[in-house]
């Protein structure tokens, strides 16, 4: 392949429609505009919002309601099969930054919830912001601790 041989692939490039250019272009006089009517007009037509005179579907459908709480707190849940199956007997202490580090979370930036799915079998202290009753249950039948952190 020479550099004179480089070109846009078959079919990719399309000429500009010039229109106006005389009868014989197929696209004169009127230039495609049709005779007379309101398309024909310079600004003619409707806008995207006009349905015919029918009631545009803007205006049939109710206002957004409800509201978004400001103050939600959103959790990153993890489950006890998960701490399980990546800390296991290795690890002692897991905190958010230890999830992190693990892959199990993207970013400590928020609030892990530990949730009781699976069984855990390993005694490991147990540092999040919010436990379920079963987590924490099963957390300390294994003979870990449990350790609320603040939502600071």
């Amino acid at each position: 392949m020479k550099l004179h041989e480089l070109g846009p692939a078959p079919g990719s490039k399309k000429k500009r429609k010039r229109v106006g250019r005389g009868t014989g272009s197929g696209k004169g006089k009127t230039s495609g505009r049709g005779m007379k009517g309101q398309g024909a007009r310079s600004g003619g037509g409707k806008g995207p919002y006009f349905e015919g005179g029918q009631l545009p579907l803007v205006r049939r459908l109710p206002f957004k309601r409800g509201f978004t709480n400001i103050h939600r707190i959103e959790y990153k849940p993890v489950n006890l099969d998960r701490l399980q199956e990546t800390f296991g007997e290795s690890v002692q202490e897991i905190t958010p930054e230890s999830l992190v580090e693990a892959g199990i979370i993207k970013a400590s930036d928020k609030a892990v919830a530990i949730l009781g799915q699976g069984e855990l079998t390993s005694p490991l202290t147990v540092k999040a912001h919010r436990f379920s009753k079963s987590a924490k249950e099963k957390i300390e039948a294994a003979g870990g601790t449990v350790e609320v952190l603040s939502l600071s």
